[in-house]
């Protein structure tokens, strides 16, 4: 009897987890799931010039592939890539790094923090667009050097070009990075700084035995975000380099510009898969789960 009870009781548990987890599930289905499944169905249909066409081809992932085009661009994404990264994490690092362990006051801490995320309080559009008066041949930074006689002609490469591209990018990114790595840095035990301390150790021996290593889930997420950011951005690459540099997402929005949904659906799909063995290379690398 006791135990029919007991097994009664724990079908009903079982049934009011799986309605907890329901809802969850449903948005998860419907807002992700599908869409991702729908884009794949449709980068197997042909299209023409004014329609798409229902069927099952693999000429849209033969144009992808096969293209040396798509190749230069996919490596022209990779370098802005590979490049915002080794900055973001450079300047993130140190930010993070200078908020966990010189600012003692936590009051102090959460205002520089916040002065971080100024910036996110304006659109990314309006971000961007505030560098080409300052960058530009006749911009505050060309005027200034020509003032200061530390050039004798407007530098060329500031604006629209990847300089600016790249610029941009860290610009915009660069919270990304700090974030996690300063929460990561924040759970550190401060003893172990100081067993390290006591133990002989110097600061740069302190910070790639101790600190480093136990950063490490923080700069996996902060890197998970920058590299997909870059990875799917074509907004950035399209107003900064005046239509000179090549993306990955640019290409994906110029073939939707020209009604092309199934090669972009392609291409799309091809992005995520690379993205997502991205995403898992830095995962065999670093357990994200102790940040989690």
């Amino acid at each position: 009897m006791n135990a029919g009870r007991a097994g009664g009781r724990r079908a009903r548990i079982g049934i009011a987890s799986y309605l907890q987890v329901a809802p969850l599930t449903a948005v998860f289905a419907l807002f992700l799931v599908v869409p991702i499944l729908t884009l794949i169905v449709v980068s197997f249909f042909d299209y023409d010039s004014v329609q798409v066409i229902p069927a099952f081809v693999l000429t849209n992932y033969h144009d992808v592939l096969s293209s040396e085009t798509t190749w230069r661009t996919y490596l022209s994404t990779f370098r802005f890539a590979l490049v915002v990264w080794a900055i973001t994490l450079l300047i993130g690092f140190w930010v993070a790094y200078y908020l966990a362990f010189f600012v003692r006051s936590k009051t102090l801490q959460t205002l520089l923090f916040l002065l971080c995320t100024i910036p996110f309080w304006t659109s990314n559009i309006i971000r961007m667009i505030s560098w080409v008066p300052f960058l530009g041949r006749n911009g505050l930074l060309n005027r200034a050097l020509l003032g200061m006689g530390l050039i004798h002609q407007p530098l060329e490469f500031l604006l629209f070009s990847d300089f600016a591209v790249v610029l941009v990018f860290v610009h915009l990114l660069t919270l990304f990075m700090v974030t996690p790595i300063f929460n990561t840095m924040m759970r550190i035990d401060r003893r172990l700084i100081e067993a390290a301390t006591d133990a002989g150790a110097r600061f740069w021996q302190v910070l790639f035995n101790v600190i480093i290593p136990l950063s490490k889930p923080g700069i996996a997420i902060g890197s998970i975000f920058v590299v997909t950011l870059v990875m799917g951005d074509f907004i950035t690459v399209r107003l900064m380099s005046g239509g000179q540099s090549a993306s990955v997402g640019l290409m994906i929005q110029s073939e939707i510009s020209l009604l092309q949904y199934p090669a972009a659906a392609a291409n799309a799909v091809v992005l995520l898969a690379v993205v997502l063995l991205m995403v898992g290379a830095i995962l065999r690398v670093v357990d994200i789960r102790k940040e989690l």
